[in-house]
């Protein structure tokens, strides 16, 4: 073969689009397995070929009106436990195996619960085989007289064929049998076949393909591959045993080939000639396929599996003899068989470990196929574009070109009848159902290529023909060109003895010349009359050619004809499949809806019947609420007018107390007037009469002078020193520091109106910020506070009280003024006290019990004084008296 010039990588070419507008629905096909044991509850029922019926199990979960939930699901066709796999195949794979063989690819899957009967489906046992070993028996029945010889096409490794020729197909085989460890050998018919795939097709069952194009060479090729863990490994692919350490097997990458197909890169594809072999391939690679013992299935898988049948086809030469050396010319169709491992939940499998991890990746990869069937059906239903999400997963990024492209797509939902797997069923019968509303597009015929048809049986006519007229002039029938040489020769004259004896002999060599001379004529004599044969067959094979031609025009035009017929028959039986599937739709959502409406009656009725019964209680319940109202009115009436007697009681009581205790007081207060009117001096003031509130004066009272205002005695009346005491002991000039004065800053609050007496009770706080009347800034200033009051004693004389308190800061950014205590400074003379304590009966000896029976101000209060931020009023303006409470 020429190798073609190296030149510039060619452009990518575009997308591939599909080139039918047509478009099919996904198959979606049901198959019910037996039941395990008799007494097991079943709660799946076949109602109908297309049919079938759901009804949850005893002890399942129930509606809000205590019913079962029963569903029904309608696919294309529902194969009982009664259905043989000769009739499962010949109504899902048959189809598919013949658009294999006509140049169109498919793919099949089988899709259920873990321990549903998937891979029986697919594989099936000895005398009931499923439907791989079907499709492939199929195959070769096919195009078994019209394969090529080994190694006439070989596989590219990018997902391509190529074709070589005889020569280079006879080397190849020659140096694939010097290096037999790195293939498969191929299976004859001598040797023995395994047990397990021996006798899994009878011979009455087996099918095949008509309309085979005769004028091709054909060739199969599988490949086995499973995607365990979303990683890809090749069953195939021979590992170098190591017994120290063995390799562990590679995965493998997806990639996209020219036409944007994808394809699994490096793969191992075994050609394969007879049913036999393959299925023998298959079984190598079964048994390295990752499988386990669980709870629910004894020999459970746990991976995704894919055996992928791929068929090149190419056309005969004009000759019709060798297979025509053009890779453009080679068609390659395949048909992937999946067996998808099945859904499982880990509570009911009892798997720990390695098994849990996988059982994830099972149900992601499943949840993932799910999703892309989802985005697809809202694509196609509703016109929208979103992404599908075929890369999450190697199952679906690997078939995304039969969903995007064209192709068949057929699906064997597999179920098991038995109670406990209801509720996984119930989520397969939903995925199942709406799968079958996505559409693919229809596979397209492939061209027919421009060389007249029926080449191979011409060239096979030919043939056959020498070899009868061979056979009549009594030539072998054998092809073998050496020995029809062979006979010509011999068929000659025979040549006389040659051997010259003398020097001067003239009758050898005239004998020889005329033996010589005849055999020359006969050779010409043999040459015109296979001209004139070879003339006539020629003419013949040219009649029989233009008669096949016009046989071969009228059995196309009438071909299509009838494909023309058989696609209105198609479009017609779709029509009324559509029809009647909406039909069974309408008629199950008015089931439905019927259901619904009788549900809501019901409820109606009962909330209904509700509404009434509360009604009446809510009528009982106000007639009991009034009549309560009215008792209580009545004992609440009664309780107030008991209260108020009590009340006016007790006040009456108070009030003849406190008239007691204000006569009490009263008698106190003039005994101590005449005393102090005794011992009233000249220039001291006359302290003011005391009024008590709520009382009237007394007439005796009344006739007294009243006491002056302190308007009226202000220092004009007293001097600036304290008058001399009838005392020895000399008084000290020293001021006395109070006990006020500390190492705190004090705010000196002395109002205007206050008096410097000048004497020893003057405070003198150091280091004081004195005022008239505080402000915000200068209490910000300080930490402590002191206010110095006066007011008339009891005794005429002026007492000075240091009510002291601390400078705290507010949450509203002001400072407030806690008054903490209260001192009382008071002078008294000797003589006063002396006369007080000779006048007073029942007086306490010590000079503090006088002073605390003299006084009604409270030696210990708490006064709060707040100033707020901003405010220009002084602490005197805004008090707020709060009395501390005393410790008991």
């Amino acid at each position: 073969m020429n190798r073609q010039a190296k030149g510039r990588t060619p452009r990518r070419p575009p997308p591939k689009q599909p080139s039918s507008n047509e478009k099919d629905p996904v198959g979606v096909y049901c198959r019910v397995r037996p039941l395990g044991a008799e007494d097991e509850e079943c709660c799946i029922e076949v109602i109908s070929s297309t049919t079938i019926h759901l009804h949850a199990p005893e002890g399942f979960k129930t509606n809000r009106n205590g019913e079962y939930k029963e569903t029904q699901y309608s696919f294309k066709k529902v194969f009982g436990v009664s259905v043989s796999q000769m009739e499962l195949f010949e109504h899902v794979a048959k189809v598919l195996v013949d658009d294999l063989i006509h140049g169109k690819n498919g793919l099949l899957f089988t899709y259920g619960v873990t321990g549903s009967g998937k891979t029986f489906t697919m594989t099936g046992s000895p005398g009931q085989g499923g439907l791989l070993p079907r499709s492939l028996d199929m195959i070769f029945n096919s195009i078994g007289p019209y394969q090529a010889k080994r190694y006439v096409f070989k596989t590219d490794e990018k997902n391509g064929m190529e074709v070589q020729s005889e020569v280079d197909a006879l080397l190849e085989r020659q140096r694939r049998d010097n290096n037999s460890s790195s293939v498969p050998k191929p299976v004859s018919s001598r040797q023995k076949l395994d047990p397990e795939i021996a006798d899994m097709i009878r011979p009455e069952e087996t099918f095949k393909a008509y309309g085979v194009d005769e004028d091709s060479c054909y060739s199969v090729f599988v490949s086995y591959i499973e995607i365990y863990n979303n990683y890809i490994y090749d069953l195939l692919e021979e590992n170098q045993d190591d017994a120290i350490k063995p390799k562990p097997p590679q995965s493998k990458i997806l990639r996209e080939d020219q036409n944007h197909n994808m394809y699994v890169a490096g793969c191992m594809e075994v050609e394969v000639k007879s049913a036999e072999e393959a299925f023998q391939v298959f079984w190598k690679g079964q048994k390295k396929r990752k499988v386990a013992n669980t709870r629910l299935n004894r020999e459970s898988s746990r991976s995704h599996s894919v055996f992928i049948i791929k068929l090149a086809q190419a056309p005969l030469d004009a000759e019709g003899d060798n297979v025509l050396q053009d890779k453009n010319q080679v068609a390659v169709s395949q048909l992937c068989l999946v067996d998808l491992a099945g859904s499982e939940r880990t509570g009911r499998t009892g798997a720990e470990g390695t098994r849990i991890r996988e059982a994830g990746n099972i149900n992601q990869s499943l949840l993932n196929l799910r999703t892309c069937i989802e985005v697809l059906r809202e694509n196609q239903m509703f016109g929208t574009n979103k992404m599908v999400p075929y890369r999450d997963s190697k199952v679906t990024h690997l078939f995304k070109n039969y969903f995007d492209g064209e192709g068949k797509v057929r699906m064997v939902v597999c179920v098991n009848p038995k109670a406990d797997d209801y509720e996984e069923t119930l989520l397969v019968m939903r995925f199942a159902e709406m799968t079958q509303e996505v559409e693919v597009a229809r596979p397209v015929d492939r061209p027919i290529c421009g060389f007249t048809p029926g080449r191979r049986h011409r060239n096979q006519a030919f043939k056959e023909e020498l070899s009868r007229r061979l056979e009549e002039r009594g030539g072998p029938v054998d092809k073998d060109v050496s020995s029809v040489l062979n006979h010509l020769v011999h068929s000659l004259p025979p040549l006389p003895s040659s051997e010259l004896t003398d020097p001067h002999d003239d009758i050898t060599l005239p004998r020889l010349i005329e033996a010589l001379q005849n055999r020359y004529k006969t050779k010409q004599m043999m040459i015109e009359e296979y001209n004139k044969a070879a003339n006539k067959m020629k003419s013949m094979l040219k009649e029989l050619d233009s008669s096949l031609v016009s046989k071969d025009n009228f059995m196309h035009d009438q071909n299509a004809k009838l494909l023309e017929k058989d696609k209105i028959i198609q479009s017609n039986k779709a029509e009324i499949e559509r029809l009647e599937k909406k039909n069974k739709m309408q008629e199950h959502k008015i089931d439905i809806l019927q259901k619904t409406t009788k549900i809501y009656e019901d409820d109606k009725r009962s909330l209904q019947q509700e509404l009434e019964t509360r009604e009446q209680r809510l009528q009982r319940e106000f007639s009991e609420k009034r009549r309560m109202e009215q008792r209580l009115h009545g004992v609440v009436s009664d309780t107030q007018h008991k209260w108020e007697k009590e009340c006016e009681r007790r006040v009456n009581a108070m009030q003849l107390e406190m008239q007691n205790k204000l006569w009490v007081k009263d008698e106190k207060l003039k005994q101590l007037k005449a005393i102090v009117t005794e011992s009233k001096t000249p220039g001291r003031p006359e302290p003011p009469p005391r009024q008590t509130p709520g009382r009237p004066e007394p007439p005796a009272r009344q006739t007294q002078p009243k006491r002056p205002s302190r308007e009226d005695r202000l220092p004009a009346k007293r001097s600036a020193s304290p008058s001399p005491l009838p005392t020895t002991t000399p008084v000290r000039p020293l001021h006395r520091r109070s006990r006020s004065a500390g190492g705190e800053k004090w705010v000196d609050h002395k109002p205007s109106s206050s008096l410097d007496l000048g004497t020893v009770l003057q405070p003198v706080i150091p280091n004081a910020i004195q005022v008239n009347a505080p402000s915000e800034k200068a209490l910000s200033k300080c930490d402590r506070y002191v206010l110095t009051h006066q007011e008339v004693a009891s005794d005429g004389e002026i007492q000075t009280k240091l009510i002291k308190g601390e400078v705290i800061k507010t949450r509203g950014g002001g400072q407030a003024v806690q008054f903490t205590d209260i001192e009382t400074l008071k002078q008294e003379l000797a003589t006063a006290s002396c006369r007080k304590r000779k006048s007073s009966e029942g007086a306490a000896a010590n000079k503090n019990q006088s002073d605390g029976a003299w006084t009604d101000v409270a030696t210990r209060c708490s006064v709060a004084v707040e100033m707020r931020a901003g405010s220009n009023m002084g602490p005197g303006y805004e008090h707020h008296a709060i009395t501390k409470r005393r410790k008991p």
